[in-house]
């Protein structure tokens, strides 16, 4: 008896039906799959074998032949044991009311007592299957929260085989769709943050330099020594970067799925990641990849933002490989019979002391570095990583005045409200412009037009170009940066003020900044 059932396989972001195939040959005796199954599907058979055993079942003893199509697409993972296992047992008639499951999508690994355990991807799997038609999802049951959300679809979640086995016998009247309030949940946790930037004290001119990062959309780097506090500012920038809009956290909870990372029983992703990788990370890990191509940490901070602490302690070739991703954002893995695309639009925020023993230019602390090791340092992060950052910022340690003075600190909303305005404005400016959403995606034509400056700006630009003996790359970034100052002062021109505040970000590209 030939049964069909379907699950789906996932390929970057987007999911792909399966046709899961079952025939009950009558002759010979064993099980076999094909369509191209890896490993990981083809060992699903010893662990039906023992769930049936656990079940009072039994595996049938003729040759069974298992074809998961199209069969030119290679499949992989543990999710396919509950589709295999439900299609043999309505193929050797020991399930009733099979013509029912072509309504559904059946996917989940299974533990050797019939244990439904998850699954990565569930998400985009729930999207195809409405897409295509099918009336539910079987997915296990701490998964069916996040594949709940998508709306004109049954899911239910199962714990245990018993279970679907008796959906589908009883006639779907022992199982209840799982019903999540996605849009309340998700405005409800979106402001939901245990730290904040009223937490700091002092260093307002960093709290000041983040602002504009996250009101342009800029790439930062902070410079300083041990214990100045970098990484405790760039934990805070997601804190007052404006909210998720309902689209970008989907696309957020669909990396996030297919990587195996949301939480347990999450539906939307709420709140815009921050990612933190070890400088050890090897350049997979952080663009994707893999056999099966999975997404990197790039890909992970989409929409939010990637943090690298200690930059130039990463490898030379891990660095290099984001200049791409940073252009494009996006991501593209190629292999040989498959290539997936995975979104990366990210804010760079970086750290870095400014020498090897972390002392140059500390105010108390002097420098034991021999000569030439500054620049040596700075040298191992390369000029067009560096073209890309808009923002370099010095960070000094926080007086003992300020860590023990009791006045209050501006708070992470106080400032996120003034984001929002600014983003607002560039949202307004841009909404002609395909793909440019703030400052910092502006191409060099469209400096030209947007970010016109007075003659008096022009020459307090040239006198600080030449006495500060800043490089050439530094005038593009300073106008990006200049013109969303303005946009946080509310200002349609860019007034000297603005260039001027700019103008003092741009500490790396001081000639003879590192001696």
């Amino acid at each position: 008896m030939l049964v069909k059932t379907f699950g789906s396989a996932v390929y970057g972001v987007e999911a792909i039906t399966i046709t899961v195939e079952v025939n009950w040959m009558g002759s010979n005796t064993g099980c076999t799959i094909v369509g191209l199954a890896d490993n990981a599907v083809k060992e699903s058979l010893q662990r039906i074998e023992s769930t049936f055993k656990c079940i009072g079942k039994e595996m049938p003893r003729t040759r069974i032949v298992v074809n998961l199509a199209p069969a030119d697409i290679k499949k992989s993972g543990t999710a396919f044991d509950l589709p295999i296992a439900v299609g043999i047992l309505a193929a050797a008639r020991q399930m009733k009311n099979a013509e029912a499951m072509d309504k559904f999508i059946i996917m989940g690994e299974l533990s050797l007592d019939g244990e439904v355990r998850p699954i990565k991807g569930a998400l985009p799997i729930a999207i195809q299957a409405r897409k295509e038609g099918f009336k539910g999802l079987i997915v296990p049951t701490a998964n069916a929260r996040e594949a709940g959300m998508v709306n004109n679809l049954d899911v239910y979640g199962v714990k245990h085989i018993r279970e679907v086995i008796e959906f589908f016998e009883s006639g779907e009247q022992s199982l209840q769709p799982v019903k999540v309030n996605t849009r309340d949940e998700f405005f409800e946790s979106q402001y939901d943050f245990e730290i904040d930037f009223a937490d700091v004290k002092g260093q307002e001119n960093i709290k000041r330099a983040l602002e504009i990062a996250a009101a342009g959309g800029h790439n930062a780097i902070l410079i300083g020594p041990p214990g100045a506090g970098k990484t405790m500012l760039a934990k805070r920038l997601p804190t007052i970067l404006p909210p998720l809009s309902l689209h970008e956290a989907l696309e957020t909870t669909k990396i996030h799925s297919v990587a195996g990372k949301l939480p347990e029983n999450t539906t939307l992703i709420s709140r815009r990641p921050f990612r933190s990788p070890h400088h050890t990370i090897s350049d997979a890990g952080l663009v994707g990849g893999g056999g099966v191509p999975q997404p990197g940490e790039i890909s992970l901070a989409h929409n939010g933002v990637l943090f690298l602490d200690e930059l130039p302690e990463f490898k030379r070739t891990v660095l290099e490989v984001m200049r791409q991703p940073m252009e494009e954002r996006r991501i593209t893995i190629s292999r040989a019979k498959v290539a997936v695309d995975f979104p990366a639009s990210f804010m760079l925020i970086a750290s870095m002391n400014p020498c090897p023993c972390g002392y140059y230019n500390h105010p108390e602390k002097a420098c034991t570095c021999p000569p030439g090791a500054v620049q040596k340092y700075l040298n191992k992060i390369s000029g067009p990583l560096l073209d890309r950052i808009d923002l370099h910022v010095e960070v000094t340690p926080v007086p003992f005045s300020e860590l023990a003075a009791l006045r209050p600190q501006e708070a992470s909303e106080t400032i996120r409200e003034k984001v929002i305005k600014a983003r607002t404005i560039q949202e307004e400016r841009y909404k002609t412009h395909s793909g440019i959403y703030c400052n910092a995606q502006m191409s060099s034509k469209m400096l030209k037009e947007i970010c016109v400056i007075s003659t008096p700006g022009q020459n307090l630009l040239k006198t600080a170009m030449e006495r500060l003996n800043l490089s050439a790359r530094a005038y593009d970034r300073i106008l990006k940066v200049s013109r969303t100052i303005a946009d946080l002062a509310e200002s349609p021109e860019i007034k000297i003020e603005h260039l001027a505040e700019a103008i003092q970000y741009r500490s790396l590209d001081r000639e003879g900044w590192a001696g």
